[in-house]
């Protein structure tokens, strides 16, 4: 089964737009995590154990992990939603890009030693940076167009033959690149007006949309602007809000992140009908 069709049958099993992040950070994890040698592995799959059935996909943040030289946890962390819940899309949040040689490089790091169904990659450098991960023609390729970030607007903003630079690469994607049907595309929820106009460019073609939680994107506007016409279509990512979300030293940190998922996979809900 490739991607779109693992990530459409996850959207339909688990009633589901969220994506779940998983970025750890040591100065949050809880107390009993924080010395043990294998402490963010057993968070990380504390947090996949309780929301995956509320879940649509897995993105866990290579650079929390590389950051701590905490590769060989990922590797293992990837292995453990293979092996447990492999009817949901693990996404490696990466945004690679660079020359083809190099990027096949990032390709096989991210579809072979990771396990990935999907990495997100930069287009910065064009369409031969892009085409060596599309060579694992089963795989996903989640491409940056509009980034959650207020800076994102520097570049994405500026104006090419009279469109945005972000809606160029939504077409150049949705018209040249997507030969395999593999492609999705990044566009943040903290730009709704942008979401919708992505959405009319591409059609139905996935998007992954950071930006709710921690970074305050509006629910009901995410999903009024960014859902296809039955109600699927998006990977709405919450990271800190849920993987964070106990509130007191002691307190179950599954039970809350599961709380925190469940809310927020309804409160999605109530807007896609």
């Amino acid at each position: 089964m490739n991607f779109i069709n693992k990530l459409s049958a996850a959207w339909t099993a688990n009633d589901s737009l969220l994506c779940v992040g998983l970025d750890p950070d040591m100065d949050k994890l809880p107390a009993q995590f924080q010395h043990d040698a294998d402490g963010i592995f057993k968070f990380c799959t504390g947090i996949i154990d309780a929301t995956a059935d509320l879940a649509c996909s897995f993105k866990p943040q290579i650079a929390y992990f590389a950051a701590l030289g905490a590769e060989r946890q990922l590797e293992n962390i990837c292995a453990y939603v293979r092996a447990n819940y492999p009817q949901i899309p693990l996404i490696l949040d990466a945004k690679r890009g660079d020359i083809g040689a190099t990027a096949r490089q990032y390709a096989r790091e991210a579809y072979d030693r990771y396990g990935a169904d999907a990495v997100t990659v930069n287009p910065y450098m064009g369409s031969d940076s892009v085409e060596p991960y599309m060579e694992w023609s089963d795989r996903g390729v989640i491409i940056l167009c509009r980034t959650s970030n207020a800076g994102g607007s520097d570049l994405q903003f500026l104006k090419v033959d009279g469109e945005p630079l972000y809606q160029r690469v939504a077409h150049l994607v949705a018209e040249k690149w997507n030969t395999n049907g593999q492609c999705a595309l990044v566009v943040g929820a903290t730009f709704p007006e942008e979401l919708a106009q992505v959405r009319a460019i591409v059609g139905d073609m996935p998007l992954l949309v950071p930006g709710i939680g921690a970074q305050g994107g509006d629910i009901a506007a995410t999903v009024s602007s960014g859902k296809t016409a039955n109600g699927m279509g998006m990977m709405i990512n919450s990271s800190r809000a849920i993987i964070y979300a106990a509130q007191q030293p002691g307190e179950d940190y599954a039970a809350a992140a599961r709380r925190v998922a469940l809310e927020t996979r309804d409160a999605i809900n109530v807007h896609r009908a």
